[in-house]
């Protein structure tokens, strides 16, 4: 999982940093895992635009990733590592025993031909997933439920992870990747290991174009638009345009929209870092 850097023939390949995808073993991948994806290009259903910036980009498919592990005491081997155009982290795809193909998020460091297992009884290794009860203190995570077999909700993006720190009666505390610390029911499942891809955040697309095959058009500052198009539109010169706010008057920075009352604050022990 490195990077590759270009040789400057052009302009566009001076800055160029991408994944050299040595990890992946197939450019195919399974059939009966695959979904059709119809993109709006932020259209809603009358072809108005409603999101503005998104259209364009390579055509996909989706990948059905298993997010619940709940095949619990089947081991299944690692056939192969993809790439999934879907997210920034690689997948694997699993073959159980019983017959049944699954794809997972791969970990850092899972190798084709290993055996993984989920369930209870099953040993601390990476890739594999435990209920929280029995996950040794100190142990870096990644795929981590909030509610009991509803499926990983914390930390699936590539090189991220989160550590359990304590066990205090029915809850466990986790510290995420954020910096923030929060108690999360022990009868929830978690993944041994950190999310594959950990050089993600250190590529650099190199030109305007990539960013169109993502399906990313173009984003204009409010700045540099007239008064009738944004708030901090207009002004001679460079103004500066007050308060950052959005197209509809909204503060955009430092104006908080969590929810004073919001469920799971109870939850959580410490803030994320600011």
């Amino acid at each position: 999982m490195g990077l590759k850097k270009f040789k400057p023939v052009t302009p566009g390949q001076r800055y160029k940093l991408l994944s050299n995808f040595e990890e992946i073993t197939t450019r195919t991948p399974e059939k009966s895992l695959l979904l059709s994806k119809r993109r709006s290009g932020g259209r809603n259903n009358q072809g108005k635009m409603t999101m503005r910036y998104m259209g364009g980009g390579h055509k996909k498919q989706y990948r059905i990733v298993d997010f619940k592990r709940e095949k619990e005491g089947i081991p299944a081997t690692v056939k192969t590592l993809e790439y999934d155009p879907n997210r920034s982290a690689r997948i694997a795809l699993l073959f159980y025993k019983d017959g049944e193909k699954r794809y997972i998020i791969a970990p850092h460091g899972l190798k084709v031909g290993q055996e993984v297992i989920s369930g209870k009884g099953v040993s601390p290794d990476v890739g594999n997933t435990l209920y929280f009860t029995e996950i040794p203190l100190g142990t870096v995570i990644h795929n981590i439920e909030l509610q009991p077999g509803a499926g990983a909700k914390i930390a699936r993006s590539a090189g991220s992870y989160a550590q359990l720190m304590s066990r205090e009666e029915k809850y466990v505390v986790i510290k995420l990747p954020s910096g923030e610390t929060r108690k999360i029911l022990c009868t929830c499942k978690a993944t041994i290991g950190m999310v594959s891809n950990i050089d993600h955040n250190l590529q650099v697309s190199g030109k305007a174009g990539r960013s169109r095959w993502l399906g990313r058009r173009p984003r204009v500052r409010g700045v540099v638009m007239n008064p009738v198009d944004h708030p901090m539109g207009g002004g001679e010169g460079r103004a500066s345009g007050g308060h950052p706010r959005s197209r509809k008057g909204l503060y955009a920075k430092g104006y908080k929209t969590r929810k004073l009352k919001k469920a799971s604050n109870q939850y959580i022990i410490e803030r994320r870092k600011k």
